[in-house]
Order: structure tokens, then C-alpha cells, then sequence
């Protein structure tokens, strides 16, 4: 395990951020529209979310990266912009955090599948690679893969970050399934954590997929197939759509009380995906300070 990582766990829970694309969707970015690019076209409005994490209490934000991989980046024509995206990321969580939080840089899948042929390892171990490789050049203390399905894909991308030297964490979305406990490649939780822990991730978990009523059950599985930390980070509760919108009714207050179980249950690293606003974090922050 990492130096840094033991460091933030000795005083677990660690407190993360909340969701990115959901809370840019509210500030006018529009559906479909590549998120990572208002790092360089509205870093103002990215700054504004990330400091607002900082100042509701998380210990860790992320950068907002998440499709910042050549393969993603190339379904918006915007293959030749991964240096820059992921550094102007890494830099406007940087300036946010202004020392009381660390930053760690979020990447996501390449979007392609690996199983039909879309892709290759070689080309995946490399756009994976490239952008590690940059969100480490920019000053990133960690890497967060996130929302993962395939577990190949999932383990080329932590052996590939693994160079960088910093620490790995890995998280698969478990959305599918009679029991909604398998990755839309049907990983189950107990593969995911032999096959990420073999990998060699420092920390592994869940985000997004569900909501925080269905992450108990993940949190056990998990903590009883690995040693490793546990990174989680569940959706606020289920999607309804509100017109051309999509909108999370559950309250802060009540996925506070749903995470404190998750922290009984061996979560480290605990934060919110889909629908989690900055006042979810910092409801959360209270919850945990007066435990």
C-alpha cells in the first residue's frame, strides 16, 4: 500500500467529493456535450464546483478528467487535446484545494469494448498510459479509474497508471444483474476485488451504477474478498425524469445515514456520484464529525 494512502486511512473516513457531471449539467452544460472541455473553454465554472467540495468539507477532490483519454476524447473530436485537458484539470483542482484537500485525477473507460473487437490492449494500456502519465506531470497525488465495467479493461488501466508511481484506486459500476450486483459485463463484486487487488491497486470499490440504499451489499462483498481500502461512492438514490431532466429526490440528510452504515461496514474512502451536490458533502462532513 502507498505511503499516502496509509497516511489518509489512518484517520478513515476519508471524505471524497461529490458527482461532476450532474453538477455541470446544472451550471448549462448541455447533454452530450464533452464535460473535461470546459476545462479549457469555462475553467471559471469547474473551479467554482471543485472549490465548493473544498469548502464543504472533502479531504479528496478529483479533477474533472473523467473522459480525458485519447479513445473518449476522439468521439468529440478531440483526440489531440489530452495533454492539455487533463493538465488544465489538474490545475483548476489544484488552485481550489489551495492545500486542505488532496487532488487526485479521475479517469474513466475509453468507451469502446474490448470483448467486440472496438478496441485493442495495446491501445488501451496506451491512451491509459498517456493520460496518467499527464495528470501525474500536472501535479495529481493519486489516480481514480471510475465507473468502470470490464474487468480487463478495468486491470489494463491500473497496470498501465501503476508506472506513474502514484497511488491507484479502482472502481467498477455494479448496475446490472437480478440483484444488481454485477458490472454490465457481468462482474461480480468478489472478481472485481480478486482481479484489481492482483492488479495491483492500492485502493478498490464502487461509484455510481446504483443508489446508496443498494451499496451496503456491495460494501460487504467487497470488504470480505479483499484487504485493500474501499473507495465508495453511490448515486443519491434512483434517476426520475423531469421533463428533458434528470433529477435525484433523495436528501442529503439521507444519504448521510445511508453512508454511515457503509463506514460501519469497512469503507475508508466514502463520497457520492450521481446526484451528490457539495451540500451533500457537507452534510456528510458534519455526520462524520459527530461520530
Amino acid at each position: 500500500m502507498s505511503p499516502l494512502i496509509q497516511e489518509l486511512i489512518a484517520n478513515r473516513p476519508v471524505l471524497t467529493d461529490g458527482a461532476w457531471g450532474s453538477e455541470l449539467l446544472s451550471q448549462g452544460l448541455e447533454a452530450g456535450e464533452c464535460s473535461d472541455a470546459w476545462n479549457l473553454e469555462h475553467p471559471g465554472r469547474v473551479e467554482y464546483l471543485a472549490r465548493a467540495y473544498v469548502e464543504a468539507g472533502s479531504d479528496i477532490i478529483l479533477t474533472n478528467t473523467f473522459r480525458s483519454n485519447r479513445i473518449a476524447l476522439a468521439a468529440y473530436g478531440l483526440a489531440g487535446k489530452v495533454r492539455e485537458i487533463n493538465h488544465a484539470g489538474v490545475e483548476i483542482s489544484r488552485r481550489a484545494a489551495g492545500g486542505r484537500a488532496r487532488v487526485f485525477g479521475s479517469l474513466g473507460p475509453s468507451g469502446k469494448l474490448l470483448v467486440a473487437g472496438e478496441v485493442s490492449k495495446d491501445e488501451l494500456q496506451g491512451a491509459f498510459l498517456e493520460q496518467a502519465e499527464e495528470l501525474a506531470k500536472a501535479g495529481a497525488e493519486g489516480l481514480v479509474f471510475e465507473t468502470m465495467s470490464d474487468l480487463e479493461e478495468a486491470k489494463l488501466a491500473v497496470a498501465a497508471a501503476r508506472s506513474t508511481g502514484l497511488p491507484v484506486v479502482a472502481c467498477m459500476a455494479f448496475d446490472s444483474g437480478k440483484a444488481k450486483d454485477r458490472t454490465m459485463m457481468g462482474t461480480t463484486p468478489e472478481q472485481a476485488a480478486a482481479g484489481l487487488s492482483a492488479a495491483g491497486a492500492d485502493v478498490i470499490g464502487a461509484n455510481c451504477g446504483q443508489g446508496i440504499e443498494h451499496y451496503l451489499m456491495l460494501c460487504r462483498r467487497l470488504a470480505a474478498a479483499t484487504d485493500r481500502p474501499l473507495w465508495m461512492k453511490p448515486n443519491a438514490g434512483l434517476p426520475e425524469l423531469a421533463g428533458d431532466r434528470v433529477r435525484y429526490c433523495m436528501t442529503p440528510e439521507k444519504f448521510a445515514a445511508a453512508a454511515s452504515a457503509l463506514v460501519q461496514e469497512g469503507a475508508a474512502f466514502i463520497g457520492g456520484c450521481c446526484g451528490t451536490s457539495p451540500e451533500f458533502i457537507r452534510v456528510l462532513r458534519l455526520a462524520m464529525t459527530r461520530e
